[in-house]
């Protein structure tokens, strides 16, 4: 192989080669400086003058006397079923202090697009033990649906707690979790490996950190490494995989950083114009493949800029993938973990994974009826505002109600509160029992009979952890009190009891 010392000019992680012989895309490229250090980098773009690599390590120290060589061959990743239970780097390299991976074989991390027609239908229920995602936006096995937070919210906190808790019940095929983090502290990549080290939940996951201080380059590949051992695990080891990644913000930004130094024409708010379809390589790997048992199901977390949820990033994901849970600021400051808002949120395969055979029959029409009677509540609050409690009829006052026991009862959880399908079920059913039966429009007559209990949300704390699975105390791990029993003002005496 030929090596070229036709470096022209460095330009942020980017060298631009000329003269070469003719060069493949995404082909891989080793620099040799002058002191004898190797450097990775990747092909970026290609003409018959002019080859534009950017260099994965950083192009601090390179200068024109350093010499390019092209390995004709694309990036790859070894894969072995070793790497379980390991932490690696953005480049899948060992970060814990391991032995090397030795790979059964290596695969490109482009990935190959799956053919439409091949794709199976998601049908199974992932029980993630979180009840505002689980009953209201409930992820199905095979489906991409994001996090839209915002800076400052407990998404990684969120992360992890659906990495731990995450099954399908009812079934004992080997589940796996991918985890991969993109331009994150070092403060917080620790909190990671110490949390997946302390609750076990290593043992069946694969880590990929990619630091704020890495360069820009690595942080691009690091989602098609995670994906990439992903579709290893799924399709030729028959596992089911859930692959999260945290934070496509910090992805996206890297994609803007390295438009600009190739100038290109910038789209909206300076991300390129390409952004749309780059975006889509990575969130359309998930899925089904008919008469292969395994599946790929991605949790993809993304920091909406200024909270603004017309952002380009937040806008284009929401194009690609199958609906959205977005954090809530508000219930943030009211202490309220995990600050999920059911109204904006959405899950578009959800009804392919709930009813009968897999959560309960009840569930859709506990989900819709809940759904109703908060969004009506919390309407009502802005009416309260105005002209005060006592100008509300009983029933309104009865929706005032259930919305403030439904963001304490039902939202607000602890970190380590694994809360069971029926058990998230059965404390829908016991809110519900604030309302009238006649209150309850969105559920039929035979559950009504069946499920209904008057009064259910007012029983004692002990009975409460029936429908818990613990007490409202010890379920806020942040010491703050919960009580669904407290005088509402404009209640009469008899109601209040």
């Amino acid at each position: 192989m030929k090596e070229y010392k036709t470096i022209t000019r460095i330009e942020g992680p980017l060298v631009f080669v000329e003269n070469t012989e003719p060069v493949g895309y995404s082909e891989i490229v080793k620099l040799r400086l002058g002191d004898g250090e190797i450097r990775t980098g990747q092909v970026l773009d290609t003409s018959e003058k002019l080859v534009v690599v950017q260099v994965f390590e950083g192009t601090r120290g390179i200068d024109k006397n350093a010499t390019v060589k092209f390995l004709g061959d694309s990036m790859k990743l070894g894969v072995s079923e070793d790497m379980l239970g390991r932490i690696l780097n953005g480049k899948g390299e060992p970060l814990d202090k391991g032995p090397g991976i030795i790979p059964e074989k290596k695969l490109d991390i482009t990935g190959a697009a799956i053919n439409p027609y091949a794709r199976g239908s998601p049908a199974d229920f992932i029980q993630t033990g979180v009840s505002t995602i689980d009953a209201m936006n409930t992820l199905v096995r095979g489906q991409k649906l994001p996090i839209f937070s915002g800076s400052g919210l407990p998404h990684n906190e969120i992360a992890l707690q659906i990495a731990r808790q995450s099954k399908v019940i009812g079934m004992k095929e080997k589940f796996v979790v991918v985890f991969a983090a993109m331009g994150i502290t070092n403060e917080e990549a620790q909190h990671f490996i110490k949390d997946f080290e302390e609750t076990g939940a290593i043992e069946r996951s694969i880590v990929f950190l990619n630091l704020a201080d890495n360069p820009a380059v690595e942080r691009l590949i690091t989602p098609r490494m995670a994906l990439t051992a992903a579709e290893y695990f799924a399709y030729e080891k028959d596992m089911h995989v859930l692959v999260i990644l945290t934070d496509m913000t910090n992805y996206c930004e890297s994609l803007r950083e390295i438009g600009s130094a190739r100038e290109e024409i910038p789209g909206r708010r300076g991300y390129p114009g390409y952004m749309y379809t780059d975006l889509a390589t990575i969130y359309e790997r998930a899925g089904i493949i008919k008469g292969k048992k395994g599946s790929i199901t991605q949790l993809p977390i993304l920091t909406m800029v200024g909270d603004d949820i017309t952002h380009p990033i937040a806008d284009l994901t929401g194009y690609i993938t199958e609906g959205q849970i977005v954090l809530s600021r508000e219930l943030h400051t009211k202490n309220v973990y995990p600050p999920i808002d059911v109204l904006p949120s959405l899950s578009r395969l959800m009804n392919l994974g709930i009813g009968k055979k897999n959560t309960r029959e009840d569930h859709k029409q506990v989900s819709d009826q809940c759904y109703a009677s908060y969004a009506e509540g919390r309407d009502l609050r802005g009416l309260v505002a105005i002209v005060g409690e006592d100008a509300l009829s009983e029933k309104d006052k009865r929706l005032l109600h259930f919305a403030a026991i439904f963001e304490q009862e039902f939202v607000r959880q602890g970190k380590r509160d694994d809360r069971s399908i029926q058990q998230t079920l059965d404390l829908a059913w016991a809110l519900l029992g604030s309302m009238n039966k006649e209150d309850l429009t969105r559920i039929s007559p035979e559950f009504k009979e069946k499920y209904f209990k008057a009064n259910a949300a007012k029983t004692s704390s002990g009975q409460k952890e029936e429908h818990h699975g613990q007490s409202a105390q010890k379920a806020d791990e942040r010491g703050t009190k919960v009580s669904v029993r407290k005088p509402l003002q404009g209640l009469d005496e008899e109601d209040n009891k």
